[in-house]
């Protein structure tokens, strides 16, 4: 008997611990299982003394399709919003440097992981959309990371219009730190910088880089939960769902 594949490949080398998503069913999304396994993948890599950075990365051609919409229903709607919550602040609150490193589509709930993400690399196959508005809903929690560092009229018009853009519109909003044409070496130049620093240095560095990200998390996560639970709750959403999965046009598109 064979145990049942990863949803998230954990593997450490050089001091850099890896969290490889590797769910291609359902596009690497947030499911509950592997929102777990990110989740558990993080406080071991906290927990490791040799480690100074952790890199998120995936498997094909999608960094993240966002919220898994098969398991969008439930007797309690909050469910979900707070468990990415809490993946999002894991990731903040990771004492070591976590990056990301994107080369394929992010969607919806995926920016939200990049953008918790202290440092995110982008390579030329990489795309993002805020795809919410489109199925009755808004980016709401996703937010709280998002809203400190990305340029506001830049967040209004790709959240209004759920527009895919590439990764030089990512770098010059500030969702990515760098769109680089070879993604893998940008990511060296980064990690090997980081090698060098102490782990005291890297932990209380990356408070102070965060500390607008942190206070969002403290001011707002209760009214942003709240707003994405009665979003997913509401009739408008529910056909904006339906109609993602049975892949027609929802009804109130012109």
């Amino acid at each position: 008997m064979t145990s049942e594949a990863p949803y998230v490949r954990r593997t450490t080398a050089d001091a850099v611990a890896t969290l490889q998503l590797d769910s291609p069913h359902n596009r690497n999304a947030l499911s509950t299982r592997l929102m777990a396994e990110l989740t558990a993948g993080l406080a071991e890599a906290a927990a490791d003394l040799d480690v100074r950075a952790v890199v998120l990365g995936h498997t094909g051609r999608v960094f993240c399709a966002g919220a898994d919409l098969s398991e969008a229903t439930g007797d309690d709607p909050t469910v979900g919003p707070r468990g990415l919550v809490a993946l999002q602040r894991a990731i903040v609150d990771c004492p070591k440097p976590v990056i990301a490193l994107v080369d394929g589509h992010v969607r919806a709930g995926g920016l939200g992981l990049v953008g918790a993400c202290d440092l995110a690399v982008a390579g030329p196959d990489s795309t993002f959309a805020f795809t919410e508005a489109r199925l009755g809903l808004a980016p709401a929690v996703i937010s709280l990371p998002l809203r400190p560092k990305l340029d506001p009229r830049a967040a209004a018009r790709y959240y209004l219009t759920g527009e895919t853009f590439d990764s030089a519109e990512a770098a010059r909003i500030g969702l990515v730190t760098e769109a680089a044409d070879d993604a893998a070496a940008a990511l060296k130049t980064v990690v090997d910088a980081l090698r060098l620093c102490s782990p005291q240095g890297l932990a209380e560095s990356k408070l102070l880089a965060n500390a607008a990200v942190r206070e969002s998390f403290d001011r707002y996560t209760e009214e942003l939960v709240a707003q994405s639970a009665r979003l997913f709750g509401s009739e408008e959403a529910q056909e904006g769902m339906r109609a993602f999965l049975e892949k027609r046009p929802a009804r109130w598109v012109r």
